[in-house]
């Protein structure tokens, strides 16, 4: 057996995800370039190498229907479940940071989203969360933040979903004292847990690096979805604040690199399981690079 493949084993034991976000990563990474639809059927066959048998992978996509994230097509008995337009904008808003082959470029500029004392504290808790994905954390009270200047887009497509447009003020701001910034982001981010994750996907993911290109078209579908996986759920949690604001030595950045070269490796031998295994999506599939 490969070093490779008993590294391959080693992530499948220790690293087993939940199925219901397993699915979600199997859609945003495999099935979205397909057009973001599966047959009930292709997807149990796609996730079953992954420790989800047919039952554990039904209930989990009625759970993900129930959720808004997913919907169904029922064409005579077969069904085929696709990304609702909820589920889309939530894909669209990570698949930048995910495969993103470079840190993002800052400009110094901040954008932070004011809450008014009459919203409830469940309508604060959906927005704080829902924001939570575009890196922005709680500054103060009433105020969320991120460090990116060019969120306002973002926040007011989610405003909206959240009918929530009409109440909040969306500011972009400049800093002018960053003397202060450091302790501010150490106190509004999980920085320490944060890289706490990077450094267990380092862990588990470097054994694959040298001969991942050597991985049979399952197996290299099986560690590449592993790999997003992971790497999807240190990188959602990461405000991806600039180095000024970070801890020294910071994992972050070797964990994208790895994810990147990774990826790159294991994407011909995938791709040739996906296309096998999704044939009708493939037939009408648009290409998607990844990490370019």
């Amino acid at each position: 057996m490969t070093a490779a493949a008993c590294a391959l084993l080693q992530l499948l034991s220790t690293d087993r995800p939940r199925a219901k976000s397993l699915i979600v990563t199997v859609y945003g990474d495999s099935i979205l370039p397909f057009g973001g639809g599966c047959w009930l059927g292709a997807l149990i066959d796609l996730v079953e190498p992954l420790g989800l048998n047919e039952r554990v992978t039904r209930t989990a996509v009625f759970r993900l229907v129930q959720d808004g994230i997913l919907e169904a097509e029922r064409v005579g008995r077969r069904s085929r479940y696709t990304l609702t337009r909820v589920g889309r904008r939530q894909f669209d808003s990570a698949q930048a940071r995910i495969y993103a082959s470079e840190p993002p470029r800052r400009d110094g500029r901040w954008t932070l989203v004011a809450l008014p004392d009459a919203l409830s504290a469940g309508e604060r808790e959906s927005l704080a969360r829902e924001l939570g994905w575009l890196g922005f954390a709680r500054l103060a009270p009433g105020l969320l933040g991120t460090a990116r200047g060019d969120a306002s887009e973002q926040v007011i497509t989610v405003l909206s979903e959240l009918n929530s447009a009409g109440d909040c003020a969306v500011f972009s701001a400049e800093s002018k004292s960053d003397d202060t910034l450091p302790g501010l982001a150490a106190k509004a981010w999980p920085l320490e847990e944060i890289a706490a994750d990077y450094a267990e996907f380092l862990d588990l993911f470097e054994p694959l690096r040298d001969d991942a290109a050597g991985l049979s078209p399952e197996d290299a579908f099986v560690a590449r979805t592993l790999l997003i996986h992971a790497y999807r759920r240190a990188l959602l949690r990461d405000p991806a604040l600039p180095d000024l604001l970070l801890p020294p030595g910071w994992p972050g950045h070797d964990a994208r690199a790895l994810a990147r070269d990774l990826y790159r490796a294991l994407q011909p031998a995938a791709q040739s399981h996906l296309k096998r295994v999704l044939s009708e999506e493939a037939a009408n599939g648009v290409s998607i690079q990844r990490f370019k």
